[in-house]
């Protein structure tokens, strides 16, 4: 079983960045399809952006294309979400997902904790 870990989240200024990370224990996340959702309060969890197991496919939701950057370190068993251009409307709950198939056209079996982001206007 795979455990993950987000940190990052924080209190931002709209404009401004975060980087989010994910940190997977227990096992090996290199072979796995990772991803990340959020929720924001009264809403549907929704998706954000995922990769496959290389690194060599992400793929983005609408709303953050262009200013969102998914990546990973399969050395360090991390993955990560560089966050720019935040708007108000990104405050949610963000969560890190994975899943040994793909976190896109599943509901993936792992999921994290969740870390807090708020982007003040």
């Amino acid at each position: 079983q795979v455990q993950l870990v987000e940190s990052g989240g924080g209190l931002v200024q709209a404009g401004g960045s975060l980087r989010l990370s994910c940190t997977a224990s227990g096992r090996t996340i290199s072979l796995y399809s990772m991803g990340w959702f959020r929720q924001a309060p009264g809403k549907e969890r929704e998706f954000v952006a995922s990769i496959n197991w290389s690194g060599g496919s992400t793929r983005y939701s609408d709303f953050v294309k262009g200013r969102f950057t998914i990546s990973r370190d399969n050395a360090k068993n991390t993955v990560y979400l560089q966050m720019n251009s935040l708007k108000p409307e990104d405050t949610a709950v963000y969560y890190c997902a994975s899943d040994q198939v793909s976190v896109v056209h599943r509901v993936p079996s792992n999921w994290g904790q969740g870390t807090q982001v708020t982007v003040s206007s």
